[in-house]
């Protein structure tokens, strides 16, 4: 059941009344029922195994929580058994596929070894809260009570499929604070819009620049390092808006009930070096990464070199998490050596007294700027493009530069056809609105310039918003990117 579908449409409203109209013993109950019934609406048959790693997390939080000098063993069963479950459904194939392509090296023939199986949906996020629970019950937590409870802290249907991720005290004491809430105008002022901004998000902007994406990814070994370069900038925003769009509707949806989960993007595209856009980018899960695998690692206490590999393993192994391929693990290594690269130099440019005192001025805040935006554009590809030979293909024409002009059409930039779909010039306008000056954005939001809005000035925003989403909706709806992780 995908957000932006009139399933969804329907389906909100009714688990949003039926919540606030049952009496309060039955209203979580309910909100889980409702939670697995929206699993159940992509595969009912995985219902069964997302209800049986909830329940062995249950208990074995339980049994953690009680243990005294095995306590360091039980913890590595039970993350470890999370993590077999998730390498057997997401990494099998990756291992078996790469299993047959290196023997096909050594002995000539390549043998056809498949298992096929299938990825179950959001089993990386459940695996993620399940892993964090078990963690903060090792580090002295109390494991939660209730199985509802538990059970609603990992299945909450808005951010079920993709996040954020939630981290348990918080998601469980607004559970249990449930009996003092009350239906309140707030909650349904904060978060329509919300929902109405994240449908935009995905529905007018992401679903159409995924159209000139999806045509430079056809062919892109015909065309020149502009085009690329443009084509790198679509799928920059269009990932941005579609999984920011999602976590709009997350967190509107949430409010509907009265819970609050975290925010998962702060403006991430004008981030003034590599670690500034991972403190903007995927909060959820970038925080997750530093507490659950950076720090455990050694985190920065080991010394420099030390600091440096930790970085690496997190990052490679966090691109590897997006997805069961060589493009994501290069995509997470790039992004390891982009941050030890900065670590480095930020190092160097603090004992260089002219280069760190030009380091304060405007002028390298803006180039500064513009550098981490094209280093994250470069990260894109990889990304993006399954291929990985095409990856490194298109890396080297947008680095080069070379050719200029599309293979395809002599003497000319093929994006300037009379065909080309009109997010082309959409595309251009806002690369160069954001890479020539961001301050008024940084200014309305810092004002939270929207919450001030008088109530009849927002609801002509929202009735504009959704007029915009009936009149240009795409003729077929794209699931949301990171469903597929």
């Amino acid at each position: 059941m995908l957000f932006t579908s009139l399933d969804y449409l329907l389906f909100l409203p009714v688990v949003v009344v039926l919540f606030w109209v049952l009496p309060l013993k039955f209203r979580l109950p309910m909100l889980l029922a409702a939670s697995w019934f929206f699993y159940m609406c992509w595969n009912p048959a995985f219902i069964a195994l997302i209800v049986g790693m909830t329940a062995f997390n249950y208990y074995f939080g339980k049994l953690l929580s009680k243990a005294d000098q095995n306590k360091k063993l039980v913890f590595g069963i039970g993350v470890g058994a999370n993590l077999l479950c998730l390498a057997v459904f997401k990494y099998a194939n990756m291992f078996v596929t790469s299993m047959s392509s290196a023997t096909g090296l050594v002995t000539g023939h390549n043998p056809d070894w498949s298992l096929n199986i299938i990825l179950p949906l959001a089993i990386s996020f459940f695996t993620f809260e399940f892993i964090h629970y078990l963690f903060e019950i090792y580090r002295g937590n109390k494991p939660v009570d209730s199985f509802v409870l538990f059970s609603l802290f990992a299945a909450f249907f808005p951010t079920q499929i993709a996040g954020p991720i939630k981290r348990y005290p918080d998601f469980v004491a607004q559970m249990n604070a449930h009996q003092e809430k009350h239906p309140t105008l707030k909650m349904f002022d904060d978060g329509l819009p919300l929902i109405l901004i994240g449908l935009a998000k995905k529905v007018l902007l992401a679903d159409n620049l995924a159209v000139l994406v999806q045509m430079g990814m056809q062919e892109p070994s015909s065309y020149g390092a502009p085009e690329l370069w443009l084509f790198a900038y679509a799928f920059a925003f269009q990932i941005y808006f579609d999984f920011s769009g999602y976590t709009d509707i997350a967190r509107g949806s949430a409010m509907l009930f009265g819970y609050k989960i975290p925010i998962n993007f702060n403006m991430p595209y004008i981030a003034k070096n590599i670690a500034d856009f991972w403190h903007r980018w995927h909060i959820s899960l970038s925080s997750w990464l530093r507490d659950y695998l950076f720090i455990p690692l050694g985190g920065s206490r080991g010394g420099r070199w030390l600091t440096h590999r930790n970085l690496f393993l997190t990052m490679a192994l966090g691109g590897l998490w997006h997805g069961a391929s060589w493009s994501f693990m290069v995509w997470g290594v790039y992004h390891g050596l982009a941050l030890i690269i900065h670590r480095e130099y930020t190092f160097l440019r603090d004992r260089i007294a002219p280069l760190k005192a030009f380091s304060e001025t405007k002028l390298y805040s803006a180039m500064s700027l513009l550098l981490t935006f094209h280093v994250v554009c470069i990260g894109w590809v990889f990304f993006r493009v399954e291929n990985i030979q095409n990856a490194f293909m298109i890396v080297k024409r947008m680095i080069l530069m070379k050719p200029i002009f599309s293979t395809a059409e002599q003497g000319q930039f093929f994006v300037l056809k009379e065909n080309m779909p009109v997010v082309v010039p959409v595309v251009l306008i806002m690369v160069a609105l954001l890479l020539i000056q961001n301050w008024p954005v940084s200014y309305l939001n810092s004002k939270s310039f929207f919450k001030t809005l008088p109530a009849p000035v927002k609801a002509v925003f929202c009735t504009v918003l959704l007029f915009a989403l009936i009149t240009f909706i795409p003729d077929d709806q794209k699931p949301f990117i990171y469903f597929q992780f």
